[in-house]
């Protein structure tokens, strides 16, 4: 009994390792974890855009500004006259703060009226907003520790804080949309890949060689099911989080749903062209893994804050289809924006799923023929 153990292992150790790729894949797995976990949990946060509302600049308010730039952690985009010109900076995602000064800053320092200073916050994310908040702060009470006592005491500065999109700081508001783009890349990437590949392995994709279907034509049969059942999933994820956890829905339904729909079709390219290119369901649903899962979780946005990572993997996040429609359904869900505001990232997946659809469509065509 113990020798047909032994034989039964070392047969099974034979066969993992004359399967050099399914090899690599499982050494490589451990190393590209650590290393992407290793850069990418931060919990500080680093690059703060920050919108300056000063409608009355005087030596009082440059300090403070200078003050906030030469913290390391801000770094201003933009100076404006009145509040009402930041809030298209917040709907585009062009900015996380915004510190306004009161229009009689100096002149309430000089008579010890203790001037306020607002500052808001974006708190779509409410720990990253936190945070934030507590730099702005910080780096405030420090300036006015440091401002000349006049009379009885020292000067103060009063600051007030608003928490925009996410008042209340709930954490779900946060994790929401992440896990709607995680469940529809499981579905469509790696359910179609560990499908076609399952399909090529025991030879049944074989008969299409003799159908009239076109390549396109396979690929669409194959995984119009799939964009239905991801369908499906996100509608029940988006009432789920509505009447589970009482997630706001301030923007359109409809277009919610749509960039779903398209989001889940570049998974399902993704799923395709996997299959394609590997030779075994075991392959398959390793590289699936590290091409979409590992990659939506750490390089999206979705837990934590990509500018505090390095700068490679921020540039390396731009071609992670999650990055996108994560800021997409944060905006309409939390911020309520419309097409208007998201048309870059919707232009983007757009792309992505050309792209990756063609790709799929011609790596399954050479693997046909």
């Amino acid at each position: 009994m113990t020798d047909t153990l032994v034989a039964f292992i070392v047969k099974e150790m034979r066969h993992i390792l004359r399967d050099r790729r399914t090899l690599t894949i499982m050494l490589m797995m451990p190393l590209v974890q650590v290393v992407l976990f290793g850069f990418a949990l931060r919990s500080d946060v680093r690059d703060v855009r920050l919108v300056v509302v000063d409608p009355s600049p005087d030596p009082a308010t440059l300090a403070l500004r200078a003050r906030l730039e030469a913290a390391g952690r801000f770094r201003i985009v933009a100076v404006e006259p009145s509040m009402r010109a930041v809030e298209p900076y917040f709907r585009r995602d062009k900015a996380d703060m915004a510190i306004a000064f009161d229009p009689r800053f100096a002149e309430r320092l000089e008579s010890r009226e203790a001037p306020q200073v607002l500052i808001a916050v974006d708190a779509s994310d409410p720990n990253t907003g936190t945070t934030m908040q507590a730099y702005a702060r910080a780096v405030i009470w420090s300036h006015e520790a440091e401002l000349p006592a006049r009379g009885a005491g020292p000067l103060r500065i009063v600051p007030e804080t608003r928490m925009r999109f996410n008042p209340t700081l709930e954490s779900v508001n946060l994790f929401v949309p992440g896990l709607i783009a995680l469940v529809l890349t499981l579905v469509s990437a790696l359910m179609t890949a560990i499908s076609l590949s399952r399909e090529k392995e025991h030879g049944t994709l074989e008969i299409l060689l003799v159908s009239p279907l076109r390549p396109w034509q396979i690929i669409a049969g194959k995984v119009l099911p799939y964009l239905v059942l991801a369908f499906a999933n996100a509608v029940t994820a988006l009432i789920a989080a509505w009447l589970v956890f009482s997630v706001p829905f301030r923007g359109s339904i409809l277009l919610l749903l749509a960039e779903c729909i398209l989001f889940s079709i570049v998974s399902l390219g993704i799923g395709v062209l996997v299959a394609s290119l590997t030779d075994s369901q075991r392959v398959a649903m390793f590289v699936a893994l590290l091409a979409t899962m590992l990659p939506s979780t750490l390089l999206s946005g979705m837990v934590f804050p990509l500018a505090s990572m390095p700068e490679i993997l921020q540039v390396l996040s731009n071609i992670v289809p999650a990055r996108w429609f994560i800021v997409i359904a944060r905006g309409i869900m939390l911020k309520g924006v419309g097409l208007e505001y998201l048309w870059r990232e919707t232009l983007v997946l757009a792309l992505m799923t050309l792209v990756i659809m063609t790709a799929a469509v011609h790596s399954f065509k050479a693997r046909l023929a």
